[in-house]
């Protein structure tokens, strides 16, 4: 069986466990590893197996993933995946890992997000994951049932067409880069969540900023600074279409992916830690 069939896949199940393209990538990597020391002709299923294999590696670390993140300076938002999409690409890429629905399923613990990811994205039986977590079938349904209540709390409004998603951000470019303040204002929901990671390395808001008028100003704050020398380039992200801010010497800079909702931009996610972009082209 030549492990690249599946690596994808694994990739997919790791990202969304951890938030993270570094530790994904590590999972998939340790992943590979095992694989080459276990009895290969005796797994009738390997898709199956290395989808075990991957999210076993990743619960191990979400516990102490979550400890790093409670010390974080500043709100933790997970590392972007920016890319110019293909048919097979929008598959991989769908709501389930959008930049907003990630950092909410911070709020869960270890075995709740891990039952939640598997069961309903990954469609893996209770029984499995069960395995996977060492709990019983009826323990990780109720783990999964709990973590789908409280992401339904917490997870923003979404729009799902693409078109209104790009309409609202462009609109919000040309307004953010023109100054029109009132313009800007019009396509923010007015409660509009604005949360920058900066990791405590570079400039970033150490709280959340809500509301039109307030997420505006600080909009249009950034952009007098930001665009001296700068580029900014539509992108997806995450699934969703977004902006990446390079510099003067071709490094990215920020990268902003946005949860869109009738029209208007609801939340605005801005990762500016330079040791989450390194991975971005």
């Amino acid at each position: 069986m030549d492990f690249e069939e599946h690596r994808s896949h694994l990739w997919a199940v790791a990202y969304r466990l951890l938030g993270s393209v570094a530790d994904a990538d590590d999972a998939v990597q340790e992943t590979w590893l095992r694989w080459r020391q276990a009895d290969q002709a005796a797994v009738t299923d390997p898709r199956a197996y290395l989808a075990t294999v991957v999210s076993r590696i990743c619960y191990d670390q979400l516990g102490s993933a979550r400890a790093k993140r409670e010390s974080y300076i500043g709100p933790w938002l997970p590392e972007p995946v920016v890319e110019e999409p293909g048919p097979e690409d929008r598959a991989t890429m769908d709501e389930s890992v959008g930049m907003a629905l990630l950092a909410v399923q911070e709020r869960l613990s270890p075995a709740e997000r891990t039952s939640l990811v598997l069961h309903d994205v990954f469609a893996m039986p209770y029984e499995e994951i069960a395995d996977i977590l060492g709990r019983s079938p009826g323990a990780v349904r109720q783990l999964a049932a709990r973590g789908r209540l409280r992401v339904r709390d917490y997870a923003p409004r979404r729009s799902l067409d693409r078109d209104e998603q790009a309409a609202a951000v462009r609109a919000f470019a040309a307004a953010a880069t023109t100054g029109d303040l009132r313009a800007l204002v019009a396509v923010l929901d007015p409660d509009v969540v604005w949360r920058a990671d900066g990791g405590g390395v570079v400039g970033a808001a150490l709280v959340p900023v809500v509301g039109a008028e307030k997420v505006a100003r600080v909009v249009m704050g950034l952009v007098e600074r930001w665009f001296t020398g700068m580029a900014a380039d539509f992108r997806d992200v995450n699934g969703g279409p977004g902006i990446v801010i390079v510099n003067e010497g071709a490094t990215v800079d920020t990268v902003m992916s946005f949860t869109v909702s009738g029209g208007r931009i609801t939340e605005v996610d801005v990762v500016r830690n330079p040791d989450k972009l390194g991975h971005v082209m």
